[in-house]
């Protein structure tokens, strides 16, 4: 069984920074890649950043290209979430989520989620 705990939700101003962490606990696997989701109340989940190790790349939502970054490591199945100048329809609850094979889009195919992190943003 692998898990997947997040890390680092919060509150914060409108114009704040949050960093959000996820690591990979339980059995040993190879993730293709990991990336973050988040679910608004009343709204379904939406992709918001992925990073790919086999090619090095990342992707981002549009809602939060500029604002956001995402880093990780391949080996030690880590990833974090950089978000800077935040809004409040950032407000969400995030989730880690990882694959460990090449579904052919980098929003879809997620193998393993996370619990979630509450992230408010206040305006």
């Amino acid at each position: 069984q692998v898990q997947l705990v997040e890390s680092g939700g919060g509150l914060v101003q409108a114009g704040g920074s949050l960093r959000l962490s996820c690591a990979a606990s339980g059995r040993r696997f190879s993730s293709y890649a990991m990336g973050w989701f988040r679910q608004a109340p009343g709204k379904e989940r939406e992709f918001v950043a992925a990073i790919t190790w086999s090619r090095g790349s990342t992707h981002f939502a549009d809602s939060v290209k500029g604002r956001f970054t995402i880093s990780g490591n391949n080996f030690l199945n880590t990833v974090t979430l950089q978000m800077n100048s935040l809004k409040p329809e950032d407000t969400a609850i995030y989730y880690c989520a990882a694959k460990s094979y090449d579904s052919g889009t980098y929003y879809s195919g997620y193998d393993y989620w996370g619990q979630g992190t509450q992230v408010t943003v206040s305006s």
